[in-house]
């Protein structure tokens, strides 16, 4: 077994581990991908400022997320299908995260069920879901989540349509996979991932196939899917799922200030700044370079995350010295995953935490709440997403 030092040490054997149409559409982004690589080189692009000769004792990472607390500001981000990264995945990642004391947010584009996830933890943990038009659907989707102990709902607001992936495309991306020969020559490579899949029942989506009218398999569920996403959304209709949810509303992707305070409007009580990880609006801003424009318009009124391109702890401070509330992680916690399953998640979390912990004492703080700008150097322009970096 490699050490494992970082999430690229994670990335390189969840590659080795995993078939190529589910790592392709972890890693890929929509079109020419340039929005996906941005999220990573913006972040690149920001400078620590060193501190020395000062206190660096009894530090601490922890913080408050929606009123809870957690052992540091990450959540794991939704994650669709990720139970074809590994058997079972999103049982395996939501206790990881359960132990590890962050939360963990279940995708309705799932593998495993609400209820699997449920019945294999004791921690509340959060439930993304579309803005479908199906009204009954929703209404038992809500409802299946509530009875679950959910603590929160992460609405998806930038998905209405989806955009053009062409590597999933080519892939003929599917659970369970498409058998083509050339997927079945892949598959053929891995033997560890194709044995536990073997052993699990799971392998289709747990929360849509037998609970959607119309979808008693795979084979329906694309048909369904592209009949049921509503490109007439408004926030008239985010504020009625709030109303028929009740509890928390988180709204994720957000990349225009007055859409954080229409938001905040509809009731949410905290926004995502998210580009979709790149998978949406290709040549989009980053997310990073959206989020000062955010925390200007809606900071003061609700929490408000970042999600897009975090790969270690120094990302996560740097979103946290802008100013944002807390951070969420998606590939990062797929490689490891992939990589080790249920102790990949556990690593990728511990490899984050010492990152943001070592680097938090460097730049002179001792508390991730103190962090702020005065701990950075951005670079000329970054506040304004329409000037080229």
């Amino acid at each position: 077994m490699p050490l494992i030092t970082e999430i690229e040490d994670l990335r390189r054997l969840y590659r080795r581990r995993v078939p190529r149409m589910f790592r392709d559409y972890a890693e890929s982004g929509s079109y020419t991908e340039q929005t996906l690589r941005e999220n990573r080189a913006d972040l690149d692009r920001i400078r620590l400022r060193q501190r020395v000769a000062v206190d660096m004792s009894d530090r601490s990472i922890a913080a408050e997320v929606l009123g809870r607390p957690v052992a540091m500001p990450v959540a794991l981000a939704p994650v669709g299908m990720t139970g074809m990264q590994a058997a079972d995945g999103e049982i395996k990642a939501a206790r990881a995260a359960e132990a590890f004391g962050v939360p963990f947010t279940l995708a309705t584009m799932s593998i495993c069920s609400i209820e699997d996830v449920a019945a294999h933890t004791t921690a509340p943990f959060w439930f993304q879901v579309y803005t479908l038009k199906d009204d009954d659907f929703m209404r038992r989707l809500l409802e299946r989540a509530r009875v679950a102990g959910c603590s929160a709902i992460v609405v998806t607001v930038d998905l209405q349509i989806m955009a053009q992936r062409h590597r999933d495309l080519k892939n003929g991306l599917s659970a369970p996979p498409r058998l083509t020969l050339s997927a079945l020559a892949d598959m053929a490579t891995k033997i560890p991932w194709g044995l536990e899949m073997l052993a699990t029942r799971r392998r289709s989506f747990g929360n849509i196939v037998g609970h959607a009218a119309g979808v008693e398999d795979a084979s329906s569920l694309v048909e369904w899917n592209n009949r049921v996403l509503d490109p007439t959304l408004d926030w008239r209709r985010i504020a009625q799922f709030k109303q028929w949810w009740g509890g928390p509303m988180i709204v994720k992707g957000i990349m225009e200030p007055e859409d954080a305070r229409r938001a905040a409007e509809a009731g949410a009580d905290a926004v995502v700044v998210s580009n979709h990880g790149g998978r949406q609006l290709d040549g989009a801003p980053s997310s990073i370079r959206a989020l000062p424009a955010i925390l200007d318009a809606v900071g003061d009124r609700m929490e408000v995350h970042l999600d897009g391109g975090i790969r270690s702890g120094q990302d996560v401070l740097k979103a946290l010295a802008l100013g944002a509330h807390g951070t969420f992680i998606g590939r990062a916690w797929t490689y490891g995953l992939g990589a080790l399953g249920q102790g990949g998640v556990s690593r990728a979390l511990e490899v984050i935490a010492h990152e943001l912990d070592l680097t938090m004492a460097l730049c002179g703080e001792r508390r991730v709440q103190a962090l702020g700008r005065h701990n950075l150097i951005l670079p000329q322009g970054f506040e304004d997403p329409t000037v080229p970096l």
